[in-house]
């Protein structure tokens, strides 16, 4: 048997008051490349955690044997010099600071104000601060990364403005940057388009080429090739561990039989009626420049209410920038020839006008959201349009953010505080929040993100049944086919902020 690299021997594993792990024990091989799977609140993101010494081992013994023979091999004169510098993580969020303070994080609508635009570093900026653990000759150079992922012509743009796959190339670049033993990689294909996901099985065989070795969540049915191993967690324990040709992911499919509380959402959508109007969207000839580049370019678009669309594209094509315009985010929108809901904008109504009719879920809400309240307190802010609850509660308005968690299968999660649940729940809840006050409009900007297959599943039926049972207009935005629910008939395309198609009909392409 080859040389152990990693080690985790009958390890309990604590954060704040929770026991994640205990008595788990998991040993990567040199030469293993594992992928972890298990459904969502499973320990996915956990493990990495612990592997990377971000959770305290109150038991066992977690051994680093790569710094081990790495410190025998060189001559490491730092004292604190520790495991940790040779381990690279790339997470499902940024942690991107401005230069003013070096300590203030982004704030969401950063992108769309210039003045603070120009606080943010650029992606050259960025690449330039990261450092390699050793100088010399290290194989993920800067102009290696730069070419490997294509940020040659990212290079002077600002982070801030990044789309969501974008952001995921730029971390992924400078994890490798830094040249690490080992990469921890959580839920790498998240936010994707279709090209990138395609090419992501070549870039991890040229990273474990290059002498990495990678441990990465991911969902079962998206283990790649180069992965030799998967674990699979199941409520906290490890349940499997087995080579890639033996796992079965057809063990993760989700249960068909499962239906919605059909009788609650009925309810639920006649307690608040969507207004009545005739167009709900119209964009004539709608341009949009950020630096001088063209961010969106003569974009016609009208959406009439009770019309469920796709909105598709590759990363960075400008759906984003499209969005922004109409959820009332972007301030150049009053600029532009666009109506929302009868009534051209800049004609007197405020953002919170625009804000009212429409609920909106987003990775780059996400990313932005203040997580320091309880889950049950996000849904009911949707209420009142806010990022958090900031008023009283009101009791009735209370039980009915309660009743959409049900209905999203985690009403158990309500009194607990959003920011220590797992990625996926934290979703369920901004969806919920999009959700509670019954919206003309519903734009849901990859909402399926980090979800299990069984919380795709009842997600995709609440969906259908929106659709079945209210005039209720959709725009969704996704990069998997299989996540559009049938009820979305039309579809706008963009490339390069033109729109290249549009139909009667929902199809990536």
């Amino acid at each position: 048997m080859s040389s152990p690299f990693l080690s985790l021997r009958n390890v309990t594993v604590r954060h704040l008051n929770h026991v994640i792990f205990r008595d788990l024990s998991f040993e990567a091989q040199k030469g293993q490349h594992w992928a972890v799977v298990g459904e969502s609140g499973s320990g996915k993101t956990s493990l990495l955690q612990a592997i990377a010494g971000k959770l305290s081992v109150v038991g066992g013994e977690v051994t680093h044997a790569f710094y081990q023979e790495y410190v025998q091999e060189h001559a490491v004169s730092d004292p604190l010099f520790t495991f940790k510098d040779l381990i690279s993580e790339v997470g499902q969020r940024h942690s991107f600071k401005n230069f003013s303070t070096n300590s203030s994080n982004f704030y969401y609508q950063q992108r769309y104000h210039a003045t603070d635009v120009e606080d943010a570093p650029t992606v050259e900026d960025y690449l330039s601060s990261t450092r390699p653990v050793e100088e010399g000759d290290a194989y993920w150079t800067y102009a290696q990364v730069v070419e490997t992922f294509a940020l040659q012509e990212l290079l002077s743009k600002e982070l801030i403005k990044l789309s969501n796959g974008e952001t995921k190339r730029l971390l992924m670049a400078a994890a490798l940057l830094k040249n690490p033993k080992l990469l921890l990689l959580d839920m790498p294909l998240t936010g994707l388009d279709v090209a990138s996901r395609a090419n992501f099985n070549h870039l991890l065989t040229q990273i474990i080429a290059s002498g990495v070795t990678v441990v990465m969540a991911t969902t079962a049915d998206e283990v790649p090739p180069a992965i030799t191993h998967v674990v699979v967690l199941h409520q906290g324990k490890l349940v499997s561990a087995q080579a890639r040709k033996s796992f079965d992911q057809n063990g993760f499919q989700p249960d068909s039989h499962e239906n919605i509380d059909l009788n609650l959402l009925k309810e639920l959508l006649s307690s608040e009626l969507p207004s009545e109007f005739d167009t709900i969207v119209e964009l004539k000839n709608v341009s949009v420049e950020y630096g001088g580049k063209a961010v969106l370019q003569q974009v016609n678009w009208k959406i009439q209410q009770g019309e469920r669309w796709a909105l598709l594209g590759p990363n960075g094509a400008g759906k984003t920038t499209l969005l922004s315009l109409l959820n009332g985010d972007n301030p150049q929108a009053f600029s532009k020839d666009i109506t929302l809901f009868d009534r051209k904008r800049g004609t007197g109504e405020t953002i919170w006008d625009i804000k009212k009719k429409i609920g909106f879920v987003s990775p780059e809400l996400f990313q932005f959201f203040p997580y320091q309240q309880t889950c049950l307190q996000v849904v009911e802010s949707g209420l009142y349009d806010t990022l958090g609850l900031f008023k009283k509660s009101v009791p009735e308005n209370a039980a009915k953010a309660m009743k959409w968690l049900e209905l999203l299968g985690i009403g158990q999660e309500a009194q607990k505080n959003l920011r220590l649940e797992p990625a996926s729940t934290q979703r369920l809840c901004l969806l919920a929040r999009a959700l509670i006050k019954n919206p003309p409009l519903l734009i849901l900007d990859e909402p399926c993100q980090g979800m299990d297959a069984q919380q795709q599943h009842r997600f995709q039926q609440i969906m259908e049944a929106i659709c079945a049972h209210s005039n209720t207009t959709l725009i969704y935005v996704t990069h998997y086919q299989r996540e559009i629910p049938n009820c979305v008939t039309r579809m706008l395309k963009l490339e390069n902020g033109k729109v290249v198609q549009a139909t009667g009909s929902a199809c990536i392409s």
